[in-house]
């Protein structure tokens, strides 16, 4: 089984997006799907209520209340973690997960936040005995403004790969609202986002970005 973990502790940075659009990308290809959120606030499984019937089935698991038995036909496990996870919280969450993405918006307060949850989640022991994949998204940009900028001087520095660079784009609204991931949507209204997309599923779909051991 494949598992992806979107994980920041800054609250608002896409994660249950693109948790969501995961899942739902996985789901179109036809392989069995699980989606376990780790938020109370339950923001991936109310997408999923909205998913109207006729869509490739999404298994919803609420891993807030209890670890719920997978079905053993379950290919890709995608975990949409909660906001503010630190310290002792991170080791069960990236135990789980042999890839994790970190997405980031483009502004210093982001920036600053990032750059401190990503240097204490290179601490925890599976991603430092090089168990667990890390890779960075940045998340809702605008090109040629400064903020974007910073971003790009702050992806350069670090030691892990930024795999993609998603735009402020109305369609991932348009998408949520339904239930459904840009793959589902209408090509010629999500076109240049799913251009956007390919590299992520890309390196997902590739040996880069599993642990040499799995």
């Amino acid at each position: 089984m494949r598992s992806i973990l979107v994980l920041n502790a800054k609250g608002g940075c896409g994660k249950t997006t693109l948790a969501t659009n995961l899942a739902s990308y996985y789901a179109q290809r036809g392989l069995p799907v699980a989606l376990a959120d780790y938020d109370p606030q339950g923001s991936s499984l109310d997408w999923l209520k909205a998913r109207a019937p006729g869509y490739p089935p999404i298994q919803g698991i609420a891993a807030w209340k209890e670890d719920a038995q997978l079905p053993r036909d379950v290919e890709r496990l995608i975990i949409d973690a909660p906001a503010a996870v630190h310290g002792k919280e991170l080791t069960p969450l990236v135990r789980r997960a042999q890839t994790v993405l970190i997405p980031v918006l483009p502004s210093p307060i982001d920036i600053r936040a990032a750059a401190h949850f990503i240097k204490e989640l290179l601490s925890v022991g599976k991603v430092a005995r090089d168990e667990t994949k890390l890779a960075v998204v940045a998340n809702r940009v605008r090109e040629y403004t400064l903020a974007f900028h910073a971003l790009e001087k702050f992806l350069h520095s670090l030691d892990i790969p930024c795999i993609a660079t998603l735009r402020d784009s109305q369609n991932y609204i348009r998408a949520a609202e339904r239930g459904l991931g840009l793959y589902e949507m209408p090509h010629y209204m999500v076109e240049q986002d799913l251009e956007q997309w390919e590299p992520l599923v890309r390196w997902l779909n590739s040996k880069r970005s599993l642990p040499e051991c799995s």
